[in-house]
């Protein structure tokens, strides 16, 4: 079992939600990504979600494809993302990681080579942008015998059938996309959003984190109302991509971030969720 399904029993039991920054590995410099790691843990984060670069991130909108190309530049590929969960891990064995990416790099390495080597890392879930789910079952079999959790996307336009399918092959959580576009876009629809998590919930139990769209503390705090976790990635990677790496210091950007998360988890943590 990954670390995600006890974090989120936990979680429920104190009626909290999770909250889930996300930032691409690589970015700005690859000497930075542990650090903004634990940077992230120490502001609050319950998970962290860590981008794979990669040359073509069709889901994500330009804040975070820069961010790729950042990485890429650095040459950071997938065998250099799982070296930073393996340094991460290194002082921290309790906070859980789910790798975003894209299916080529890991067809590159091998889909069963990978799940070992991400499992030996410390990984606990993979999301796979580009894995349809009627195509996944033997990734998702290679995850869960290495005990690592496929993660699957919904999104408002997904089908109940459809819903219903991903239901049964993923584990850990659900990833819900707030709006129909990319990431980092702007007209997230709090309503709508509720009047949706509760259909996905008849079809489906896991815990439902939600995405895209959600960049200070006010969007954060209604979506935590209906939602088992909130993940943040474009106003976080916004920020970093804002610091120079040079001749700032480091630890103006951890700083930054740290405090930023911070915010995030006192306004979550304020909140009396409405779900179930």
């Amino acid at each position: 079992m990954s670390r995600l399904s006890p974090l989120f029993a936990r979680l429920k039991t104190e009626q909290r939600t999770a909250l889930i920054p996300y930032i691409t590995a690589g970015d700005p410099s690859p000497s930075y990504t542990v650090e903004l790691m634990h940077a992230l843990v120490a502001g609050g984060a319950d998970v962290i979600e860590l981008g794979v670069p990669f040359s073509d991130p069709m889901a994500d909108g330009p804040v975070i494809a820069l961010a790729h190309e950042r990485a890429l530049a650095h040459g950071v590929g997938l065998k250099d993302v799982l070296a930073m969960v393996r340094q991460f891990r290194e002082t921290n064995l309790e906070t859980p990681v789910v790798l975003m990416g894209y299916q080529n790099p890991i067809e590159a390495m091998g889909v069963n080579k990978f799940a070992d080597q991400a499992a030996s890392s410390g990984v606990d879930g993979v999301l796979t942008v580009d894995m349809p789910p009627e195509e996944a079952a033997p990734t998702a079999e290679a995850y869960r015998a290495a005990q690592i959790d496929p993660i699957f996307l919904l999104a408002p336009t997904t089908s109940t059938e459809r819903v219903r399918l991903i239901a049964k092959m993923a584990s850990g959580f659900v990833y819900y996309v707030s709006l129909k576009g990319v990431t980092g876009a702007k007209n997230l629809d709090v309503a709508a959003l509720g009047e949706r998590l509760d259909a996905i919930r008849k079809d489906c139990v896991l815990p439902v984190g939600v995405g895209f769209g959600i960049r200070n503390a006010e969007t954060a705090r209604a979506v935590s109302q209906m939602a088992d976790a909130v993940i943040m990635g474009s106003a976080l990677v916004q920020m970093i991509a804002d610091h120079p790496v040079q001749p700032l210091p480091p630890v103006d950007v951890l700083s930054e971030v740290k405090n930023f998360i911070a915010g995030i988890r006192t306004a979550l943590d304020e909140s009396v969720p409405a779900k179930a």
